[in-house]
């Protein structure tokens, strides 16, 4: 029996967009039979700025018990799957922190060869989704990771349209996670388990 794929879903959310892709990408890659770690980047913006937001305040409590990600997580992982809301064209300062934690296993090499994907939200139509994405791949590239993005590998991505990841319009919480998006978080999950399978088993054949 082979060894299951071990994936970290590395996400950072503010007002519940990103949980939610989040907690879709982690069940359908547990589906399509990766063992899966679901954490959260800690939280950096002041309580203030947080209560003055009740989607913010809300999906705050809600996810309290989501674990915060460590550098251990990312050791422990054969593939991961980082998401973010666009922060002007580019990744979260929350999220972009903890990868700068990471440095200590850049340094001794146990960041490269793994397999990376991203996904993101954004307020408005084209609000810098494809950029979020393509400055989180940046940080791949550095690590020596193996990017896998979904492209339009199946017919259902040319609904949501975005071959580099995942990505969601909420219209400022008004429009919520819908099947387009979950279907091409599931098709995302599935495709980043099957390539981390082949190169996990490959590379220990």
């Amino acid at each position: 029996m082979t060894t299951p794929v071990k994936l970290a879903v590395v996400y950072y959310s503010s007002t519940g967009t990103i949980t939610e892709i989040a907690k879709e990408i982690a069940q359908a890659a547990e589906k399509a039979g990766a063992e899966v770690r679901l954490v959260k980047a800690a939280e950096l913006a002041p309580q203030a700025a947080i209560e003055s937001n009740p989607a913010w305040a809300a999906n705050r409590a809600a996810t309290a018990d989501v674990a915060e990600a460590t550098a251990a997580d990312i050791e422990w992982a054969d593939a991961v799957i980082f998401g973010s809301p666009t922060r002007f064209g580019n990744i979260a300062s929350q999220l972009k922190q903890f990868i700068d934690t990471l440095g200590g296993l850049w340094a001794q090499g146990k960041l490269a060869d793994k397999v990376y994907s991203g996904f993101a939200s954004s307020a408005t139509t084209h609000g810098g989704q494809e950029s979020t994405l393509l400055a989180l791949y940046n940080s791949f590239h550095h690590f020596g990771g193996i990017i896998v993005a979904p492209g339009y590998t199946d017919p259902a991505k040319f609904v949501d349209g975005n071959p580099y990841g995942t990505s969601h319009v909420d219209a400022q919480g008004n429009n919520p996670v819908g099947d387009a998006t979950r279907t091409a978080a599931r098709i995302q999950a599935e495709r980043v388990v099957k390539i981390a399978t082949a190169l996990k088993h490959g590379l220990t054949a």
